[in-house]
């Protein structure tokens, strides 16, 4: 039995709320063999995941291979994929800043190119490296201001010119259904829509039981021009996960005190009604209209029947009204659908 299921916008499109991310089979922060990523792919797929997102980035090229040989295994028109565009892998084996964060990554080095060309490129490199016939599902990657800094107006310039057209091309031969952005930054996705009609966003830690600015403006936006969401890292990197325990991560790093006790509150909240944090993490941003999935990533069979676990109980109204009358919610934020 699958989960529930969402149209993406006006495009037809239907992903299931619950998602999966494909950023641990990359070796995101730890090494994963390919055995491993098998059996919580297919584990996902027995549990009834039917959309699965990945990037080149990820493990430079990594990650991808490893999701189109599992997914290949499944009926081709029962699944979602969605990758994303802005970034070409070079051969290259030296050391690059992301084998940090991806140890034991691919032979290349990821560099920006958001150009029509390099758009173009990336699709089909992307194709290659998954084996697959089409992908669904195309984001832009990182073009926010936090990702580049100074450089960022130039890039984005590119982007909304040259990577736009060549996005917008692809949907309209029917290469793939829907194109969007995948970032960090609810500003750029905004600033984006002034430039071209895009389909979904992937936002990643941006909208969540901690953050949820987005409500100001930028969702009744989505909700006007029939944009939809989906979210990443709903845990915000882990401390909505493990709660206020210490070691627990924010934004892949040490939370500042007022994040740490502001998690207390919102604990202690959550076990007045019986539940962990984690459930309300999870189903919190599928609460709002706009967003289609939400879409943790999972290392391990047993985070992958965690989460499950989470997604699957049951949450009261009365939870939601609880945080929101302790000021632990945007005043906007809906309470159930």
């Amino acid at each position: 039995m699958t989960f529930a299921k969402r149209i993406i916008g006006r495009t037809g499109v239907e992903v299931t709320t619950f998602g999966m991310g494909g950023g641990p089979f990359g070796n995101l922060m730890a090494p994963m063999a390919n055995a491993d990523v098998a059996s919580v792919i297919d584990g996902a797929w027995d549990a009834g995941f039917r959309y699965f997102d990945t990037a080149p980035v990820y493990g430079f090229g990594l990650s991808e291979r490893r999701v189109g040989m599992a997914l290949r295994e499944y009926p081709r028109d029962d699944v979602v994929i969605s990758t994303k565009v802005g970034r070409l892998l070079h051969p290259d084996p030296t050391w690059h800043p992301f084998r940090t964060m991806f140890p034991e990554a691919g032979p290349f080095r990821p560099d920006y190119d958001y150009s029509y060309a390099g758009i173009m490129r990336s699709f089909e490199d992307s194709q290659q490296r998954l084996g697959l016939d089409r992908i669904d599902i195309l984001f832009m990657h990182d073009i926010s201001r936090e990702t580049h800094g100074e450089a960022f107006e130039g890039h984005f310039q590119i982007a909304m010119d040259g990577g736009y057209k060549a996005m917008e091309e692809l949907r309209r031969n029917g290469d793939v259904k829907a194109i969007g952005l995948g970032v960090n930054e609810w500003e750029c996705c905004d600033a984006a829509m002034d430039h071209g009609q895009w389909d979904v966003f992937l936002l990643a830690a941006r909208y969540t039981l901690l953050e949820q600015a987005p409500l100001d403006s930028f969702l009744p936006r989505c909700e006007r021009e029939g944009v939809s969401l989906v979210i990443g890292a709903p845990f915000n990197s882990g401390i909505l996960a493990r709660g206020a325990v210490e070691g627990a991560t924010y934004g892949y790093g040490a939370p500042t005190a007022e994040v740490f006790e502001r998690v207390k509150v919102i604990e202690a909240i959550c076990r007045s009604h019986g539940l962990p944090i984690a459930t309300a993490a999870l189903q919190f941003p599928l609460l709002h209209p706009s967003v289609v999935s939400v879409i943790p990533g999972m290392a391990t069979l047993d985070q992958l029947h965690w989460n499950v676990d989470r997604m699957r109980q049951a949450v009261p109204a009365s939870l939601w009204s609880d945080l929101k009358s302790a000021g632990l919610l945007h005043l906007n934020a809906p309470q159930g659908l």
